[in-house]
This record gives structure tokens, sequence and C-alpha cells, in this order.
């Protein structure tokens, strides 16, 4: 009989190239300020809405002018994600790449000048459609260039990256600290990436192979058509929307947590706001990078639904812990690094798991479908917050614990989701 050959024990990266590397870079670049864009508004709506609604911070205005605004974000970024998607599996992953990357950052400089919220609206809704439509044509082409053994983690690591893009948005409006416009007028830098781009991407071998057999490319009426397609593509959409929809419901409470955590205890409104935006924006963030680089380890040595499912029942158990268990400021400090770890971990896995789930020709399509239509269905989630934490007698911890118990849908979706550890992309 002959002997199975020996396990590959070498660090996953042994075989990397230096053109890898410089592709991990690259899109990891874009997925950075893809990040930033889409954490200004979370961090400047509270001196944004009031300034240009002339209004009070706390009033019913501003609350439900913010809500609608997400909302907008979700729909363009769904839109971006679809459309680019399919359009980079049609022209290419280079041109729709530096496309993408001149919407949202352009877009978002323009905001500067905003003095209606309709223009602020539109804005963010063209914001939304790069910032959805990067991250679909960025998961396609990490996973088209890395080897097999390499593709978890460089896809977890790529994901990651988007922790910086907190960071330097909490950075830039902790600067500006009340002259929101400036911040936006910072979104403009990530244009210079197009440079970038342009030099340094080539098209993968995958993606050119499949044009050379005339395959229907970037056709979502093949990817909803074909069923082996359309099911991964509906069931990889549901999943997305659990973790999407509770990143809104739930992983940026831990703002809200601190804040109401620091005014109980007597500090003063505008103390807690800035104590909270380090929490969420620093402490918590650190915690979520680290979710978001174990994935990708977790997914290789267990396979990629069993990393979801410990993600996932994590989350369930740490948001309550997190919600009762700190009675200070600084203990809630040494939990929020677990709140971000399980919470917001969960989302490189749709780097790492939805572009394996779709042939070369819709593979920046599905994985657009998945994670951006993941973030319509999310906007349902904002109804089910406000209904909850809005609910007579409710307090705000008992709010977010019980919103956390819609991570049990996940576990749910994933029984019918298909495991693609040790498997070769479609093609």
């Amino acid at each position: 009989m002959t002997e199975p050959p020996p396990a590959d024990t070498r660090p996953w990266y042994a075989d990397v190239t230096g053109y890898q590397w410089l592709v991990l870079a690259i899109a990891s670049a874009g997925w950075v300020f893809d990040a930033f864009e889409g954490q200004l508004f979370n961090m400047t709506r509270s001196q944004m809405l009031p300034d240009l609604l002339n209004a009070a911070a706390k009033s019913d205005l501003v609350t439900q002018w913010g809500e609608w605004l997400l909302s907008v974000f979700l729909v363009g970024g769904t839109l971006g994600g679809i459309v680019f998607g399919s359009l980079a599996d049609r022209f290419g992953r280079k041109p729709i790449m530096a496309l993408t990357i001149l919407f949202y950052s352009v877009f978002s400089g323009l905001t500067y000048f905003a003095t209606e919220l309709w223009q602020v609206a539109a804005l963010r809704f063209f914001v939304a459609l790069g910032v959805g439509g990067e991250w679909a044509v960025a998961a396609a082409l990490v996973s088209e260039v890395f080897p097999a053994r390499a593709r978890a983690q460089a896809s977890s690591v790529f994901h990651a990256t988007s922790i910086f893009g907190t960071w330097f948005a909490w950075a830039v409006t902790s600067w500006v600290e009340k002259d929101w416009r400036t911040a936006f007028l910072v979104g403009v830098v990530p244009a210079l990436l197009v440079l970038w781009v342009r030099s340094g991407v080539e098209e993968p071998q995958r993606w050119l192979q499949a044009g050379e057999q005339h395959k229907r490319m970037g056709s979502i009426a093949e990817l909803l058509g074909d069923w082996r397609w359309a099911r991964s593509a509906l069931l990889g959409m549901l999943l997305a929307t659990v973790g999407l929809g509770m990143f809104w419901a739930v992983t940026v409470a831990g703002q809200d947590l601190t804040r109401h955590l620091l005014v109980s205890h007597g500090m003063d409104a505008a103390e807690a706001e800035q104590h909270a935006k380090f929490a969420y924006g620093f402490v918590q963030a650190a915690g979520a990078g680290l979710g978001l680089l174990c994935f990708g380890p977790m997914a290789a040595r267990w396979g990629r639904k069993p990393a979801f499912a410990i993600m996932h029942i994590g989350a369930m158990l740490i948001v309550p812990a997190t919600c009762y268990l700190p009675q200070t400021y600084h203990q809630l400090l040494a939990i929020l690094p677990l709140y971000g770890f399980f919470t917001l971990g969960i989302h490189a896995g749709y780097a790492v798991y939805f572009p394996e789930l779709f042939p070369a020709h819709l593979r920046a399509t599905g994985a657009g479908w998945c994670f951006n239509g993941g973030r319509l269905l999310a906007a349902g989630f904002l109804g089910i917050s406000g209904w909850v934490k809005s609910m007579p007698g409710m307090d705000l911890p008992r709010a977010i614990s019980l919103l956390s118990m819609l991570f049990a849908l996940g576990l749910v979706v994933l029984v019918f989701l298909p495991e693609t550890k040790g498997r070769p992309l479609p093609e």
C-alpha cells in the first residue's frame, strides 16, 4: 500500500512570492481606506447631524436622520458590490478596483462642501457604491492570486486590515474634534492608491483563462439561474446578513455601552463621548483586528464552517458578559477586546469563504452578491434593534444582550452550506 505523502509543516507563507505579497498589500490598502470611509460617518454623525439640522444632539430628528443615512449607505453598498463585482468579472480586476477607490474617495471628499442633508445622503450613497465594490474585487483578487495552502490566511489578513481604517478614522476625528468637514476632506487621500493599483496589479491567470474559454463573464443571470451557484449565493447572503446586521445592532454598541456606563456613574456627557470613542475606536477595534486575523488560521486548521460556528457561539456568550459584568470603565476596557474579537472576527470569514464558492467568471460577482446583498438585508436588523431598544422598561445592556441571540441564525444557515477546506477553487 502506498504511504500518504507527509504533511506539509512549513509556515503558510513559505511559498508566497513577492508579487503575491504586493497584491495583498494593494488589496489591503484599498480595504483599509474602504473601512475608513465607512467609519467616518459613524464617528462624526454626532457633530454633523445637529450642525446641518440646527437641532439638539439628542433630538428625535437627529436620530431619525442618522438611521436613514445608515440605510442609504447599506443600499449603496449592496448595489456597488453587485454591479462592480459583475464589472470586475467582465472587464478585469485592475480597472474596476481603481474605479471603486476613486468612487469612495472623491465622493467622501465632496462631503466637505455639503450644506444640506440630502446632499450628504447622495454623497454617502456614491461612497457606498465604491466601498461595496472594492471589497468584492479585492477579495476575489486575493483568493485567485494566492496558492491554496495560503489562501485562507491571506484572505483573513486582507480583511483584518480594515481595523487600521477604523483606527485612522478615530485618529482623524479625534484630531479635528468637532470640525467634521475636515475629516471628510481627508477622505480624498485614498485616491492616490489608484496609481499603485494601475502600476502594480496584473490580471489573475484564472480570470484570463475563463475569458479565453468564452464563459459568461460576470453574468448575474447565470449566478442566479444555475442552482449550483444560486444556492451558494443565497445562503452566503443570509450568512453575511447575520454578521453585518449584528455589526450595526451589537458591535457598534460597544461605544454606546461605554457611554451608558460612564454617564450612569455621573460623568459629563461630552467627556463620556470622548472616552466612548476611544473605547470603541481603539480598544475594541484592537480585539476585533485580532479576531479577524485569527479566523484564517482557524479556518485552515479546522475548516471554514467550524471557524464560523466558533465565532457565532463566542459572540452569543461574550455580549451578555460585556453588558453585565463590568462595573467600572477600566473593567469594561478589559473585556471590550473580546467583544470585538468575536462579534467582528466573523467578518474575515466572508473574505475567506465567499470567493471559494464561485468559479472564476463569477467569483467577484458571487462574492459581491453574498457580502453586499447581506448589507441590504442587514438593514432589517436596524429596525429590529430600534424596536428592541425602544420597548417599555428596556435598558441598553438588556437590549444588546437580547439582540446578540440573533447570532444563532448564523449557525442555522451554516448547516446548509458546503465546506470548502482542502478543495480547489471552482473553475
